[in-house]
């Protein structure tokens, strides 16, 4: 008989993102955070100055997500609103050598990274004798070491304590279920001081759905995926050369494997955001032969944490785009619109994105005999356009 074919499984994510993504700029000082978070929000909030931690509290914007099928289905049901998916981004303030101790604005960083769903980590590749570089000089796999550090430091902190009053908990003794369930949780907890300590991160181990749920509630640092944006100059950007980027992947895929690296300029993007129109815009991505990375940067954020769109649609009120993860079921989808949806859920009525824009209507659509209807175990998939029914009115 012919061997059976491997399926490779899925490797499960951590955290719970969903319709309201934040995401963190981190990075040591004077790197380029301020500007990039200027540059990707359009937004003058940001604090950029040429000394350490310029930016004290975390300036916050929403980004909007492009996406040609809202546009599309806002032109079909000309709704009086559109609603577009967003991703909240917050710039944080820069970590120095000693932040896990309490150094430079160590406690206060720390603590802001513990609420985002996701990093974006900016480091520089870029010499400038204007713009002091907190170290003394560019050295990005040193900045990349101080970071990694910096957070593993921390995360053996928390996960000790945790596992301190886990401990607590199993002195009871006996065989009941709480004790036995807190027994594993302390053999995880240990375990992931151990690989912390052997200089891992715990957001690119393999995990089960239990020890997931148990890490959830940690809030670690390292437990966050990472979007690492290679800051260059405009000239090598332009040039796609820089003397460092060969050891920066090799570092990533060292000790932070699967992650995504993406270069790009800060300084190029801040000049491109200012511009007024798009056809400015464009005309000079066109003259310099580069384009800007930010319309990629929140697709790419979105495909790391394995999320994926759904739709709702009518002419009478909006066009909206809500974010799930993929594989979330109908019930749980629509409980991201309001969770007594979610309570009283009774069936979905479900058109695929490509149906739609094929037949030109939701009546083509239901005459073609496209429209599903689908209970509490369908699997909701990117593009599905909904309507939910529920039970108490609430539809």
């Amino acid at each position: 008989m012919p061997p059976k074919k491997q399926v490779e499984e899925k490797k499960l994510l951590l955290g719970r993102p969903g319709n309201n993504l934040k995401s963190g700029i981190v990075g040591l000082a004077n790197v380029g955070k301020s500007t990039f978070f200027q540059a990707i929000t359009r937004c003058p909030l940001g604090n950029p100055a040429n000394y350490p931690f310029a930016t004290i509290e975390p300036e916050e914007a929403r980004v909007i997500v492009p996406s040609e099928r809202l546009d599309k289905l806002y032109e079909l049901y000309k709704p009086p609103k559109k609603v577009q998916a967003y991703i909240t981004i917050y710039d944080i303030a820069g970590l120095t050598k000693g932040a896990s101790a309490g150094e430079g604005l160590g406690n206060a960083f720390l603590s802001n990274i513990r609420a985002v769903d996701a990093i974006y980590q900016v480091v520089r590749c870029f010499d400038d004798a204007d713009i002091i570089h907190i170290e003394g000089d560019v050295d990005p796999t040193r900045d990349l070491e101080i970071i990694s550090n910096e957070l593993r430091l921390k995360d053996i902190e928390f996960a000790e304590k945790h596992l301190e009053s886990v401990l607590k908990l199993t002195k009871k003794g006996g065989q009941s279920l709480e004790v036995k369930q807190k027994l594993d949780e302390a053999a995880l907890v240990e375990k992931i001081i151990k690989l912390l300590k052997d200089g891992q991160r715990v957001a690119n181990q393999i995990w089960t759905v239990k020890e997931i749920e148990i890490i959830n509630t940690m809030f670690l640092l390292t437990a966050k995926p990472t979007i690492y944006l290679i800051n260059l100059s405009e000239r090598d950007f332009i040039r796609k050369k820089n003397k460092h980027l060969l050891k920066i992947k090799e570092w990533v895929d060292k000790y932070s494997p699967g992650d995504i690296i993406v270069p790009l300029s800060v300084c190029l993007e801040e000049r491109l955001s200012h511009m007024e129109t798009d056809e400015e815009r464009k005309a000079e991505e066109e003259r310099i032969g580069a384009t800007s990375m930010l319309p990629k940067l929140t697709l790419l954020m979105r495909k790391k944490l394995d999320l994926i769109s759904f739709f709702t649609a009518g002419e009478k009120d909006e066009v909206r785009e809500w974010t799930i993860r993929q594989g979330t079921k109908a019930p749980q989808a629509a409980g991201v619109i309001h969770t007594d949806l979610m309570k009283t859920f009774i069936l979905a009525d479900v058109m695929k994105y490509d149906d739609l824009i094929e037949y030109g209507s939701e009546a083509n659509v239901k005459a073609a005999g496209k429209l599903l209807q689908k209970g509490k175990t369908y699997v909701v998939e990117d593009g599905d356009i909904i309507y939910f029914r529920a039970g108490a009115g609430k539809n």
